[in-house]
């Protein structure tokens, strides 16, 4: 079998991976992302850029020119919940480059990192390579297995990343035990064209324990629609038009244009999950991004966790990996720093679906959550969540080291 021989394996081309290919890359580090797809281009993927993957963007000195990519831009968060408007979050209050959210896709947000990090001599992307196992030593894991399409050969490495999400292979086959932390809903992901005169700056609607996702996308919304787990095939049964009902009793305005969805290959599954590792790391392999922890919807906050786990991955190892091997303690340092924040965040996705969202109808009428009447009352209060969901417990900034690239 051929080899390759490298400082650092990426498995997965995904935003944790290419982040932290790009970082180690601008260190110095010899660094291979192996990316089984053939490009980018998939739908339905997280495509929120929070202000705090902005403000590491400016950082490193490429938030004007990432800013010219086409994108949308949010700098409050609406919802309608059972007929009120209710402004949830509103990042203008934060003390950042960029006080909006925002919106794209996330191929243009990959082939921008790509761009960049081919542009330092020590980075390889190799597209089309699957990833099929781990290479161990010694009960250490020296490398991975991989396949393309002239057949499979192997990356030898120092160090392996697993950032190939919650589906893992490195987590699987390094015998990582998983923790379900239990999400009562699922969610159905689709196109719905979008109008002039459509309602601006909306992005969820509520109404008795079930709700509507809309991401605008200029000519169409991104839609998300919750269901209860595993309730699919029970809405399947139901048919379209129960479906296509649903939405519109959330949002009314759609309803010249829900016809569209006449097939259920316009709908996809999203099975949602949140979970993490008990263990983010052994010799030789450490797993951050989805890989480390699955994350809800909720917040949109996923990729934005995943960059600040490349981030800290880089500042905690680059300057050591580009001498040589980093020990078990060093790759514990990354799950130490970023396990509370992963905790934090999953406590608050848990408690918004078990208690706000789940997807099931509930009891009737106009009433509120809560802290949806707290937002109406003290209005300065949407400033927290957008802190939150924006920002993040424990935000990280650029540290590693960093080389000048070719230009």
């Amino acid at each position: 079998m051929p080899e390759i021989r490298t400082r650092c394996v990426i498995v997965g081309g995904g935003p944790a991976g290419m982040m932290t290919g790009y970082l180690l890359a601008r260190a110095g580090v010899d660094v291979a992302v192996l990316e089984k797809h053939s490009d980018f281009n998939r739908d339905f993927r997280g495509d929120t850029i929070h202000p705090s993957t902005l403000e590491l963007l400016h950082e490193l000195g490429l938030l004007d020119e990432f800013l010219k990519l086409p994108h949308q831009e949010m700098k409050q968060l609406k919802g309608i919940f059972n007929g009120h408007a209710v402004t949830m979050t509103d990042f203008s209050r934060l003390r950042t480059h960029c006080q909006f959210i925002a919106f794209m896709p996330q191929w243009d947000f990959l082939n921008f990192f790509a761009a960049k990090a081919r542009c330092f001599p020590s980075f390889a992307l190799h597209m089309q390579h699957e990833v099929i196992d781990l290479i161990f030593e010694s009960g250490r894991v020296a490398g991975v297995r991989a396949k393309n399409p002239e057949g499979e050969l192997a990356f030898r490495a120092d160090l392996v990343i697993g950032a190939d999400g919650r589906h893992a292979t490195t987590h699987t086959r390094a015998g990582f035990e998983i923790q379900e932390l239990g999400v009562p809903i699922d969610a159905l992901w689709m196109h719905i064209s979008r109008r002039p005169g459509d309602p601006d700056q909306l992005f969820g609607f509520f109404r008795n324990g079930k709700l509507l996702v809309l991401i605008n996308r200029d000519d169409y919304y991104q839609a998300g629609f919750v269901i209860p787990k595993g309730g699919i095939e029970a809405i399947k049964e139901k048919g379209l038009p129960f479906l296509q009902s649903e939405i519109v009793a959330l949002a009314p305005f759609l309803r010249d244009r829900i016809a569209a969805l006449d097939d259920w290959s316009k709908i996809k599954l999203l099975t949602v999950q949140i979970n993490r590792l008990r263990k983010w790391c052994r010799e030789g392999l450490l797993c951050i991004g989805d890989s480390a922890h699955a994350m809800s919807p909720a917040g949109g906050v996923g990729i934005n966790l995943a960059l600040q786990d490349a981030v800290a991955t880089a500042n905690l190892l680059a300057a050591k990996l580009k001498t040589g091997p980093v020990s078990v303690a060093d790759l514990e340092k990354v799950q130490k720093r970023r396990e509370w924040p992963t905790r934090v965040i999953q406590a608050m996705q848990v408690f918004i679906h078990r208690r706000v969202v789940t997807g099931r109808e509930t009891e009737s009428g106009d009433s509120l959550p809560l802290f949806v009447r707290l937002l109406q009352w003290f209005p300065f209060m949407s400033g927290l969540p957008a802190r939150l969901i924006g920002i993040g417990p424990r935000p990280e900034h650029i540290r590693s080291p960093a080389m000048v690239p070719d230009v």
